[in-house]
């Protein structure tokens, strides 16, 4: 005797037919799919799954990431908890495994291959070859998470094929990390077992991967968004794509997640059926998933739409139990712990004065959408003594705080967060997340530093009559609170933001991107300035001016 029977128009993503049918359903399995005559108004489907993620990027932890994801009809995600990792090793990647056990939602984390993602920067933690050998005693860890290192896998380190050889001696699947690689590059990367790529930005460069094997995640981000270059490869090359998010701030989670990139898809003219592929299909068999895809004896996960043009979630399921329906979710909000790493205390002004000392400057120009960033040169040969930001031309100061141990922050200056007051400031700063911070004036800085300080962890902005902090407790990255309250939380503080000047559409995570050395060209560590394509450090003054 089944449990339940769910009757609509069966999507059959796998044989790329549609039929009307029941679903019969026995103790969170599908024990049979029935044929019927009956024409009915509703879709039946495969869940949605997010192909790679960071969870901690939500500001949530897993057990409320779930809640707000299972409204759009995801059901999975392949998560990357090396966010975590860098600042707890082992024990946060164990952490998001047993608060995630709470809910009903299918996780599935890897082992963080790069922590810490370089050696040019500071984490709270290091993850060695033998503790990912460790970790993947646990059948939960699917795969060898994204491998950032490229240079050290065109370089042939040791250390990073130990890591890939552990991963392929236990069955694992290896993703991949290659912003840019083409050619001989990407073929040499893609060679040494490496399967997956989320970071091309270019039609072309992905083209380039695929050619050798490679899958490609097409991403949509808060930050990164690469959608519109890369969607176009689904119409001949559906059975190698799939989608993500990457890192998406609360805010964006409450509006959709990977059901808003099958919308979009579909209203570009793609074939639905190469669109599901993408969104349900291909994540499964890729990593072996324990997810259902409307077969007879699969586990019951699986979404009900209203029609093929709207796509409007009406209810999820995930083994059988209905998880969300109507935009509201089913899932329950769980008791969760704090664990942190935070071991600094309060700066003073004094800590961000930056010396001029010479004619020109190196300035990161931060990109709105994208997590590369340009160099760009700056004359200050005007400028003496002291360097103030330069609000009219839009060079401001970022600094990068050790947040492990005390030390002197890094100083640099930056274009395009557009602030005409204030600072703004985080402890989310990809990938060692160190505070980070940008504003109009020492004073700012400092006082933006401190209220994340005095919280160990949170995103915050000042003005000259106004402070406003959201507080991340949990390694310095998420919440404990309901996702919809951090949800509405971030939302005003992201409008603060706004109010102080920046006109980036995503301020706070384009901020968090400024420190992740692994992505070009120019970006700071807590170390200093660093050159993402000769993967070095720079100076920031010299006395050659730009032409």
């Amino acid at each position: 005797m089944s449990d339940q029977t769910i009757s609509g128009n069966i999507v059959d993503v796998v044989n790329e037919k549609i039929f009307p049918g029941e679903l019969h359903l026995n103790n969170g399995t599908i024990e049979k799919i029935v044929e019927t005559r009956d024409v009915e108004n509703q879709y039946i489907l495969p869940g949605f799954i997010d192909s790679h993620v960071h969870i901690e990027s939500s500001m949530l932890v897993p057990s409320e990431f779930a809640r707000l994801a299972v409204v759009h009809g995801t059901v999975a995600t392949i998560s990357d908890p090396h966010e975590i990792g860098n600042v707890l090793g082992v024990r946060g990647v164990n952490y998001m495994i047993e608060n995630g056990k709470q809910v009903n939602f299918k996780f599935y984390f890897g082992a963080p291959s790069c922590v810490p993602a370089t050696p040019f920067e500071t984490a709270g933690a290091e993850i060695t070859a033998n503790d990912i050998a460790e970790l993947f005693k646990n059948k939960e860890i699917k795969y060898l998470a994204e491998m950032m290192n490229w240079p050290g896998v065109l370089n042939n380190d040791p250390g990073v094929f130990e890591k890939i050889r552990i991963a392929q001696e236990h069955h694992r699947k290896v993703d991949g990390h290659a912003p840019g690689l083409k050619g001989d590059m990407a073929k040499k990367y893609i060679s040494a077992g490496i399967s997956t790529d989320h970071e091309c930005f270019t039609k072309e460069e992905a083209l380039d991967k695929l050619k050798y094997g490679m899958k490609i995640i097409i991403r949509e981000g808060s930050a990164a968004k690469n959608f519109e270059a890369l969607a176009p490869l689904l119409d001949d090359h559906a059975d190698q794509m799939m989608f993500c998010s990457d890192d998406k701030h609360p805010d964006s989670l409450v509006e959709g997640h990977i059901n808003l990139l099958v919308k979009r898809a579909i209203e570009k003219g793609t074939d639905l059926f190469k669109v599901l592929k993408a969104a349900c299909v291909n994540p499964v068999k890729h990593y072996d998933l324990s997810v259902g895809l409307l077969r007879n004896g699969d586990p019951a996960d699986f979404i009900v739409i209203d029609d093929l043009e709207k796509f409007n979630i009406q209810k999820t399921f995930i083994d059988g139990k209905l998880v969300a329906e109507k935009g509201n979710s089913r899932i329950p909000s769980v008791r969760n712990d704090i664990i942190n790493n935070f071991h600094i205390t309060n700066r003073t002004s004094e800590d961000f004065a930056l010396n001029v000392e010479g004619n020109s400057a190196n300035v990161i120009e931060a990109l709105d959408g994208q997590l590369i960033t340009n160099l760009i040169k700056y004359d200050i040969s005007h400028k003496k003594g002291y360097f103030e930001s330069d609000v009219d031309h839009d060079i401001l100061k970022i600094v990068v705080i050790n947040r492990y141990r005390e030390t002197r922050p890094a100083v640099t200056l930056i274009k395009s967060f557009g602030l005409k007051e204030g600072a703004i400031a985080s402890s989310v700063g990809h990938d060692s997340h160190n505070i980070i911070a940008v504003g109009v004036d020492d004073e700012s800085i400092t006082r933006a530093v401190n209220l994340i300080i005095d919280h160990k962890g949170g995103v915050s902005a000042v003005s000259k009559n106004q402070k406003m902090i959201v507080p991340l407790p949990v390694a310095g990255l998420m919440s404990i609170e309901d996702g919809y309250k951090v949800a509405i939380q971030y939302s005003e503080i992201d409008r603060m933001a706004k109010r102080l000047g920046s006109n980036l559409s995503a301020p706070f995570m384009t901020l968090s991107f400024m420190a992740l050395l692994v992505i070009p060209s120019l970006k700071l560590s807590d170390k200093g300035l660093f050159d993402g394509d000769k993967f070095e450090f720079v100076k920031l003054f010299s006395n050659s001016r730009h032409p």
